[in-house]
């Protein structure tokens, strides 16, 4: 079964079951996914589609950033509830101490010994991460340990 397969398959669900919330999100990742499939004339594959829910889970982030610093709890609970479950589709995220340890890791490689070569870094380091850790935490990690050096 796809992911796109599965999304409709858990909005049926949704829908049968009464949960608004659910399926208010679940249509919205959909929608994105269609936008993207007309846009680029093609069927997407799951990549594809996990690109889209990470891009739409960041959202979220944001939102909740932004709500908490305008002390708007009820909307931050909202989008908390709308990124758990986006989550729900992404494969598992690093924790902070492996992003820590694959940092490390590049910084070695890499030969880096100051933050202005964290272009470097960061260029070996992403691909390894991607779509498994927010790049702003592993920005985050890297000037951290670049910072303690």
């Amino acid at each position: 079964m796809t992911l796109k397969e599965k999304l409709n398959d858990d909005l049926k669900n949704a829908m049968r079951a009464g949960n608004a919330t659910r399926r208010d999100t679940l249509r919205h990742l959909l929608a994105a996914v269609k936008q993207v499939e007309v846009d680029t004339r093609k069927d997407l594959s799951d990549a594809d589609i996990e690109q889209i829910l990470t891009r739409e889970a960041k959202r979220r982030r944001e939102s909740i950033e932004g709500f908490e610093k305008g002390g708007r709890s009820d909307l931050v609970a909202k989008e908390q509830s709308e990124l758990h479950l986006i989550e729900s589709y992404l494969p598992p995220q690093l924790s902070r101490a492996e992003i820590e340890t694959l940092a490390r890791q590049a910084i070695a490689d890499s030969g880096a010994t100051s933050a202005t070569q964290m272009g470097a870094i960061m260029q070996k380091l992403m691909p390894q991460v991607k779509g498994k850790a927010d790049g702003k935490l592993v920005n985050q990690v890297v000037r951290e340990l670049l910072s303690s050096r």
